[in-house]
């Protein structure tokens, strides 16, 4: 979630040729969303009997499930996740890369700040038992704090599949859209034919590869060369669209409860999103001309999955510090307490900051492996891969716990240290497989290229 550097000698970030901007103040706004929209979810208050009591101020207003047709912006993360993967799949082809060295990256930059959350939250949750903290309180702080970890299993997952799905794109990339389109919507009437929910885990496959694909598609300049006319009139027909789905159809009309597991709607939000952001693009990218707005992308982007992981845990934290010092704690959903969620969003952005000054390299992209060396083998990183995606997975099934949580504190460092095995390969064989992997897939190559130029020219 890194997006431009800087050079030793200047804090002004320097843009890499080719780079959309956008793209990367995209990304931002989704984090920043993100967190405020959880700030403004758990609302902590002590009742008459001094117990402490958690609500969602946010989910209670009966303004919200419109409001979700607007606040929910995963599909649009996963839209530039599929315009970063795009590019990153490039580069690492052009480099002589196979999809076992793209893959390795790709769940590095997962698990490395993944692995410092759960350490830190399985030391916190079994420090809170051993003192005797009431687990009802415990069970809901858990909880909330490992809501966001969903995103940890159902990114890992499209990233896994970037290498084939970049080929499909590549060979047909309106068929491919349609099978997963195809698959999504079979997937939930059968979800919804028998009752039975855990059928629509599958769509965590087809509905975030389908929204993937729509980021190799912006990356390959679909968006760019489509009529601002047409465009518009999609994006509005994908807003209506929602209209007869979450009334007629089986869907909720609250976006939030389409998300795990996901589910058509969020396809078609997904469609709708991408539009609207080519159509803002020209004015965005004005923005991002001017050295202001790419500092702070820079700042934020740079620590972007620092703050997402860790936004809930410093929220309940700093709650938690306010109940035992005794501090002032407004009722919530008062007005008193939705003005304060102004401030408490800037604290816990900050706080988060302060925290990636000692995670920070964990976000940092992985060292390129020494030449002539490769993967240990595909066990590894597919055992990898296992390690790093369950433990976020069984969080978003059965919310975090002390199991889970010590899972993860496991799991994923045992996952990077098999990740980081390597094993020599010939001289030879290397330069045979870089120029069979440089030839192949030349056309998805040259045109995500020749887009991003022209998209970064504005």
């Amino acid at each position: 979630m890194s997006t431009t550097a800087t050079t030793p000698s200047s804090a002004t970030p320097v843009v890499p040729p080719g780079r959309d901007l956008v793209v990367d103040l995209a990304r931002v706004f989704c984090v920043l969303l993100v967190v405020a929209i959880h700030v403004m979810m758990v609302g902590i208050a002590v009742d008459d009997s001094g117990a402490v009591v958690a609500t969602q101020p946010l989910q209670e207003q009966s303004w919200f499930a419109l409001s979700t047709w607007a606040g929910q912006i995963m599909p649009l993360f996963f839209v530039v996740g599929g315009f970063a993967s795009a590019t990153a799949w490039v580069g690492a082809r052009r480099r002589g890369d196979d999809a076992g060295d793209f893959v390795r990256g790709r769940l590095l930059r997962l698990a490395r700040p993944a692995s410092a959350v759960f350490v830190v939250l399985a030391l916190a949750l079994v420090v809170a038992t051993a003192v005797g903290v009431d687990p009802a309180v415990l069970d809901v702080a858990a909880t909330g704090v490992g809501t966001p970890f969903w995103f940890l299993a159902a990114y890992g997952i499209t990233q896994l599949c970037v290498p084939l799905m970049a080929r499909l794109h590549a060979r047909r990339p309106w068929s491919t859209l349609l099978v997963l389109a195809v698959g999504a919507v079979a997937v939930d009437a059968v979800r919804f034919g028998t009752g039975v929910t855990s059928v629509g885990l599958v769509n965590l496959a087809f509905v975030w590869l389908f929204v993937q694909q729509l980021g190799f598609a912006y990356a390959d300049g679909l968006f760019t060369r489509t009529p601002r006319l047409v465009l518009c009139v999609v994006a509005a027909l994908g807003y209506a669209a929602l209209v007869p789905l979450t009334t007629a159809g089986p869907w909720s009309d609250d976006m939030l409860r389409n998300l795990n597991p996901p589910t058509v709607p969020l396809m078609v939000l997904g469609v709708a999103q991408v539009c609207v952001l080519s159509l803002v693009h020209p004015l965005l990218s004005r923005l991002m001309s001017t050295a202001a707005a790419r500092a702070v992308v820079f700042a934020v982007g740079s620590r972007g999955m620092t703050i997402y992981l860790w936004h809930l845990p410093l929220l309940i934290a700093v709650s938690g510090v306010v109940l035992a010092l005794g501090g002032p704690l407004p009722e919530p959903a008062t007005a008193s307490w939705w003005w304060t969620r102004i401030p408490v969003w800037a604290l816990v952005i900050g706080l988060a900051c302060l925290v990636s000054l000692a995670t920070g390299r964990l976000e940092r992209p992985p060292r390129a492996l020494p030449t002539g060396r490769r993967r240990a083998s595909w066990w590894s990183v597919g055992a990898a891969a296992v390690l790093t995606i369950a433990p976020p997975f069984d969080v978003m099934q059965q919310g975090l716990d002390l199991r889970n949580a010590i899972a993860g504190a496991v799991c994923l460092p045992f996952a990077i240290w098999l990740l980081g095995r390597s094993r020599p390969a010939s001289r030879a064989a290397s330069s045979g497989a870089t120029s069979a992997r440089a030839a192949s897939g030349r056309a998805f190559s040259d045109r995500a290229v020749s887009s991003s130029d022209q998209a970064t020219k504005g």
